[in-house]
């Protein structure tokens, strides 16, 4: 399915999206016009039955041979029955596939745009709060949703029935037809002007619903903090001054929308009233028959009080256009970081990056990385180390691709990365960060995430090589234990060897540690470092840290500071040099500046 043009109206867009599901529509559309063809019969039969009691053999219906009273009601009751029949059968059908269009298009609307929401760039996501997406995702669909199931079927259905009755009028009495027609005009104006003021209302309902909700997201997400804080007062006058917002926004939307069907109905009862009194003098005179004037009378009801309800289709049709709206808004945001075409065997990868000339600045900042050179030898362990601030993150951000270059470019084996494949290049790295994301599920699934197909004996073995074979054993189910909404039954030293499992059961030719020890206890961190020996072997491995003691056995450091490298080296020989990395040793290591340090 295909975003629509954000320039088209919000009909047009959900015209365009609905494109895929003509045949359906058409189906549905038919089968609610038929539905109320044969529910707009039964005044007819009305008018038909008072004929035939006052006319008698010289009725309408004698005219097709039927000439005696009681077979003319026998072919009445046949009728009736016919059409009964049919009204129900259409009825039953519309609904069916109204609801499974609805239905239909609410899932492929929502896979649609949840496909694209992870094919944007993390900008994206750090300036759009998860709750207003949420609401996008979930309130905005099901929105469009009930107004599929409900209002389009509403709305064919008032067409048709001005259409034929107005028709069926016209042919029996103009003067009547005329005087009914009059108050439409003033509905239709009404209502359209309604519709004008309602748009921008909803418009606004819906961003104060996402305003909500986002609120909601970020306080069930931050609820350590806000008890250990003792902030649940303020955070519930801050709840209850976005949900004010929220009541008060509806509540100004409330009061046009509910004036709407009172003016209607006077301009309703003004032509019920004329064609009560027209239509009688016209049935006394002779002018129509009393069976017309039967027909007219009811038939008056079936044309003008249905349009009572178009306030309140009206009233949805703009709540699904303004979630409509901010939907396709969503699948027009363009892809800010394209996919390249090259595709990359990932057993072929022997692991050599380049950062070449590589700039770049964060959206409002001041540039981070001016003409950055790093040669990484495939198969070597690399440490980088600095102040925060210093770049050393956003190298991890910009070989991910989840931003992508102002300048230069980065090489994988002499192929730069923009022309691989996202999903290849992904693929051939395995990230551990330090802010540890664990998904609802059993500490299996979790190490297993992104290997969906692998043997339990190779997550076990996983576990074994992340050291977090012992801690998962003695969990009450052990390997099938529910960690919890991001792991919260589990430590954050835990949470951190699950983490590495999941790398290391994904066997990536390149492995990213950023900050994978920076929140980790002592112990932790040498049973890492354990890990690490074992599975950095052959592989070319990126160490980002803060604690030195991570990264003393790195083949090479590089020393950040303000995206600049301005050490390079080992261990040893940048001990010796006794510059920043010696003096960021001596920090860490208790000692007082230009105190001798021990290799």
């Amino acid at each position: 399915m295909e975003s629509a043009n954000p320039r088209l109206s919000g009909l047009q867009r959900l015209l365009v999206t609905l494109q895929p599901h003509r045949r359906l529509v058409l189906l549905a559309a038919s089968c609610s016009v038929l539905n109320k063809i044969f529910d707009l019969a039964p005044p007819v039969l009305i008018g038909l039955a008072v004929d035939v009691v006052v006319r008698q053999q010289t009725a309408w219906l004698s005219g097709f041979g039927f000439v005696s009273v009681p077979s003319q009601l026998a072919l009445l009751a046949l009728l009736s029955f016919l059409i009964w029949s049919a009204e129900s059968l259409f009825e039953y059908l519309y609904a069916l596939l109204w609801r499974n269009l609805a239905q239909t298009v609410q899932h492929s609307l929502r896979l649609e745009a949840y496909d694209h929401l992870q094919k944007l760039e993390m900008a994206f996501f750090e300036a759009s709060s998860s709750g207003r997406l949420m609401t996008v995702l979930n309130d905005d669909i099901n929105q469009l949703e009930r107004f599929l199931d409900h209002g389009a079927n509403e709305l064919l259905q008032l067409i048709t029935t001005v259409t034929v009755v107005g028709a069926a009028m016209i042919w029996l009495s103009p003067t009547v037809a005329g005087v009914s027609f009059l108050p439409i005009p003033l509905i239709l104006w009404g209502s359209l002007n309604f519709q004008r003021r309602l748009a921008p209302r909803y418009a606004e309902v819906r961003e104060q619903a996402g305003d909500l909700a986002s609120l909601l997201s970020n306080n069930l997400s931050g609820i350590l903090t806000i008890k250990s804080y003792t902030a649940e007062a303020w955070e519930l006058d801050r709840l209850e001054r976005q949900s004010q917002a929220y009541r008060a926004s509806n509540r100004r939307t409330i009061r046009i929308s509910a004036a709407f069907i009172p003016l209607i109905r006077f301009a309703i009862l003004f032509a019920f009233l004329a064609i009560l009194v027209i239509g009688g003098l016209q049935a006394w005179r002779g002018t129509i028959a009393v069976g017309s004037y039967s027909f007219l009378v009811f038939i008056t009801q079936r044309l003008l009080w249905p349009l009572t309800s178009l306030g309140r289709t009206l009233d949805d049709y703009q709540r699904a256009m303004a979630s409509t709206n901010r939907v396709l808004d969503l699948l027009d945001t363009p892809i800010a970081i394209p996919s390249g075409s090259r595709r990359l065997d990932i057993k072929r990868v022997r692991g050599e990056l380049r950062f070449q000339s590589v700039g770049f600045g964060y959206a409002g900042r001041e540039p981070l990385l001016s003409n950055f050179d790093l040669l990484v030898p495939a198969g070597s362990t690399l440490g980088v180390v600095g102040a925060t601030g210093s770049g050393k993150s956003t190298l991890v951000k910009l070989l991910l691709r989840f931003y992508e270059l102002q300048q230069g470019q980065i090489l994988l084996d002499g192929i730069p990365i923009a022309d691989l494949q996202l999903g290849d290049l992904r693929r051939a790295i395995g990230l551990v960060s330090q802010e540890v994301f664990l998904f609802h599920g059993t500490v299996a699934e979790n190490i297993a995430y992104g290997s969906f197909q692998c043997r339990r004996s190779a997550i076990e073995r996983a576990a074994q090589l992340a050291e977090a074979a012992r801690f998962i054993e003695l969990l009450p189910q052990g390997y099938d234990t529910v960690v919890g909404e991001r792991g919260q039954r589990l430590s954050g030293g835990q949470r951190q060897r699950i983490a590495l499992a999941r790398a290391i059961l994904k066997n990536p030719p390149l492995l990213v540690l950023d900050e994978a020890t920076a929140a980790v206890d002592n112990e932790t961190e040498a049973a890492i470092q354990r890990s690490l020996d074992l599975i950095t072997a052959e592989r070319t491995t990126l160490v980002i840290a803060h604690r030195l003691s991570t990264v003393r056995h790195a083949d090479q450091i590089v020393v950040m500071d303000h995206g600049q490298l301005i050490e390079t080296g080992n261990h040893e020989q940048l001990i010796r040099r006794d510059g920043a990395y010696a003096n960021l040793w001596r920090v860490q290591a208790g000692l007082r500046p230009g105190e001798g340090l021990c290799l």
